[in-house]
């Protein structure tokens, strides 16, 4: 037997080793008596085999994958979850929200929710501040929230939260600060305003494992500047979303994928000392304001 008649042996050999290994895990999952989660497992392990298949892993790089995967457990707590934000760098977030929020008329996108959503937050008035005392540049942000025909949804719950001037998340400090947050109501047309901030640009958190893989590849974990919106009304499908701001330079290079195009908003510049839309005085602050109309799709029945 020549050398390459040999190689050729113990090369069909070897893809029958790994094809046979595939195989006998994939019929472990057959008989799961949940058929979805089966389904979803089979996949699952044809996929992740081809990948180790296909860059031929090796047993080191196998390791430091265990190795990070563990280290994101460890950094994770009740106010960080790193894995949130693996998700969201490597794009899964979006792409599970692009596959289940599909395209209903003119009803606004969503896009991710984000590592710092919490299900409390104080209620404000209509016109009333989510600032919280975060610093930051002003910004008067209204609309209206309507369902795709264009009826108006009273009392729709609208909550909002953002990064502060410097870049960071109320829930990032340690003094149980409630800032940039909030939830209030539209009135009886639809209509929706408050005061909040002016969006910024900020870096997600990258002092853990997650921010060592976006170094170790050549990538950025700067945010393109964003204010969070989570929108819901009964029989309407709960919408989690952002608005942008135009002109921004990161709109291109979001960390997170989350920019969408009809997200992104103009936000008007006011110089200090102008009239405030409800006579708010402001004395010499400069201030911003936007417009965000929002379209709810109803629950798919």
């Amino acid at each position: 037997m020549t050398d390459i008649e040999s190689t050729n042996r113990d090369d069909v050999a070897q893809h029958e080793l790994e094809s046979s290994l595939t195989a006998r895990v994939v019929r472990s999952f057959g008989e799961s008596p949940d058929d979805r989660l089966g389904f979803i497992m089979t996949s699952l392990t044809t996929h992740l085999h081809s990948f180790l298949r296909e860059v031929r892993l090796t047993e080191d790089e196998w390791a430091r994958g265990i190795e990070f995967v563990t280290a994101a457990g460890h950094i994770t707590d009740d106010r960080r979850q790193e894995f949130i934000l693996l998700s969201d760098v490597l794009g899964a977030s979006m792409q599970t929200i692009a596959m289940n929020n599909p395209v209903v008329g003119d009803a606004t996108e969503a896009t991710v929710v984000g590592p710092f959503f919490t299900e409390e937050s104080p209620e404000i008035p209509l016109g009333g501040d989510m600032a919280g005392g975060a610093s930051g540049r002003p910004c008067w942000v209204e609309g209206t929230v309507t369902d795709t025909a264009g009826v108006p949804l009273a009392g729709a719950r609208i909550d909002v939260w953002e990064a502060d001037s410097d870049g960071f998340y109320d829930v990032q400090y340690d003094d149980g600060r409630a800032a940039g947050r909030g939830h209030l109501y539209t009135d009886d047309v639809g209509g929706y305003r408050f005061w909040g901030l002016r969006p910024v640009p900020y870096p997600i958190p990258h002092d853990g494992p997650v921010g060592e893989l976006l170094a170790a590849v050549g990538r950025s974990p700067m945010r393109a500047s964003h204010l969070h919106f989570k929108v819901s009304s009964e029989g309407m499908r709960t919408l989690i979303t952002h608005i942008f701001v135009e002109g921004d330079e990161l709109l291109e290079s979001d960390a997170v994928f989350g920019v969408r195009d009809s997200l992104t908003k103009k936000f008007v510049e006011h110089a200090g000392g102008s009239s405030t839309p409800d006579g708010r005085d402001l004395g010499d602050s400069a201030w911003s304001s936007v417009r965000f109309d929002i379209v709810l799709s109803s629950v798919p029945s």
